[in-house]
């Protein structure tokens, strides 16, 4: 595929986001800023038997790291705790399929931060985490 279906991707994404939103009586909640250049992300897990029952995801900020959340969430559904602890910047990156200058990588791996995060705090304190 040529860089242009990659971005056309992103934009679809970043338009249309999936899983967007938020869940009534998470799990856990989560969120994450990118003081560069101001993005941030809320999101909200319902984890139940070491998996990712549902997830959803609110936020502002640029094209990067609203996609890069909405295409992260889309695979990360149904997975296990494991599998996503397993997930790398580098998955993102490829997912992604798009050159990125330093400060648009920090954009990408937003999305990816606050799910490992969110899933660290949930691992933490256990259930019913906001």
């Amino acid at each position: 595929m040529t860089n242009e279906i990659y971005m056309e991707n992103i934009m679809d994404h970043y338009k249309n986001p999936r899983n967007f939103g938020s869940l009534e009586s998470p799990t856990v909640k989560h969120i994450e800023y990118n003081p560069l250049c101001g993005d941030k992300i809320e999101m909200s897990l319902l984890i139940e038997n070491g998996k990712i029952k549902d997830i959803k995801f609110k936020g502002n900020g640029c094209s990067i790291s609203q996609a890069s959340t909405s295409m992260l969430l889309e695979m990360s559904n149904g997975k296990s705790i494991d599998e996503i602890k397993n997930l790398t910047k580098e998955d993102v990156f490829e997912m992604l399929s798009i050159n990125l200058s330093p400060v648009r990588m920090k954009c990408a791996l937003l999305g990816l931060d606050t799910l490992k995060n969110a899933i660290l705090i949930h691992e933490k304190y256990g259930e019913k985490n906001e």
